[in-house]
């Protein structure tokens, strides 16, 4: 096979890295506007291809793959000309801009039988792959929250707010080990530096049985915070991945509620037991992806990120949009 891999900006590399790593990728095509970052790319990878019209590279009949790595404004434009071309499509997150956009693009590849593949990184983590293990052995329990914080000083985008920025790592999380799609947002935030692009930002989601989803995204804190907990009857789970060595810790915590006649005769009693940090693999999230989408398109299978798991958070991205220009007015998913 070959990749091409449009955008060789800040992601760009790492992508062609990653998939001229796999056996069965046999070159990868960099493609890029500004010619001085391609020939740096040129010279970091030798011996790939360069290119500045992506929709030459397109009409090549060599090309099966077109990972895409660039502004989010692009992505439905690009994708879209690929898929019609008949190339799989990577695509970085969010998937698009629009909910629209991304059920369109799914319907093209349906419709082609052509491959998805949104690069929602955190999927293929260790630590985020263990979890889903845990959850799905029902060990945490009937689950209560999914506590999300994601802050740091910077980067400014001039392009999204920090919503469609930071979001889409935990909102993919949450879809992936949940299951359940949310039925309503509430969102508000702010702007600090007068571009009308929200640097701060609380989004809370709502699901049946009163499960409750929060999160914490904010360019302008004086620290990196990259936290979630969930809770559940059960157990409880710590993620912190700015940890070097135990980024993830089980507690055996929780309460025990005994139900008498009257409100005050209700009894709440808790529960605390051990912690346990379980063994996760270190390999290369990307690494894990990259191969993954390769196998997906080999065997004919859907990937675990694919254009449905995209089209979740971009609705998502979509809603919290609205309810923040509405002063924080739930909006249904």
């Amino acid at each position: 096979m070959k990749v091409a891999v449009i955008g060789v900006g800040y992601w760009g590399p790492n992508l062609i890295r990653n998939f001229l790593s796999l056996d069965e990728v046999e070159n990868v095509i960099a493609c890029d506007l500004d010619e001085s970052l391609l020939n740096k790319t040129a010279k970091r990878f030798t011996g790939i291809e360069t290119a500045t019209d992506y929709e030459e590279v397109l009409l090549r009949d060599d090309v099966q793959i077109v990972a895409i790595a660039t502004p989010v404004s692009t992505h439905f434009e690009i994708a879209k000309k690929s898929l019609l071309a008949g190339k799989h499509c990577w695509i970085e997150k969010p998937m698009t801009e629009s909910a629209a956009e991304a059920q369109e693009l799914n319907e093209i590849a349906a419709e082609k039988n052509l491959k998805i593949f949104v690069d929602h990184t955190f999927i293929y983590t260790g630590a985020v792959r263990k979890m889903k293990e845990i959850i799905t052995s029902g060990r945490l329990g009937e689950l209560y929250y999914f506590d999300s914080v994601r802050v740091n000083l910077g980067l400014f985008q001039h392009d999204v707010n920090v919503i469609w920025d930071l979001a889409p790592h935990d909102l993919s999380i949450m879809d992936y080990l949940l299951e359940k799609k949310p039925l309503a947002v509430s969102a508000v935030g702010s702007c600090h530096v007068g571009n009308d692009l929200e640097d701060i930002a609380y989004l809370t989601l709502m699901f049946e049985n009163n499960l409750l989803a929060h999160f914490h995204v904010n360019w302008l804190a004086p620290v990196k915070v990259r936290k979630t907990l969930i809770g559940g009857t059960k157990s409880m789970i710590v993620f912190d991945d700015m940890e070097t060595s135990e980024k993830l810790k089980i507690y055996d915590k929780g309460i025990e509620v005994t139900n008498r006649e009257g409100v005050y005769e209700t009894l709440v009693q808790y529960r605390t037991g051990d912690m346990l940090s379980p063994k996760i693999s270190q390999v290369e999230a990307l690494t894990v992806a990259t191969q993954h989408f390769i196998d997906c398109i080999l065997n004919d299978e859907t990937p675990i990120t694919d254009g449905v798991a995209g089209l979740n958070v971009v609705r998502i991205l979509e809603a919290s949009t609205e309810s923040i220009k509405n002063h924080g007015k739930l909006v249904e998913i």
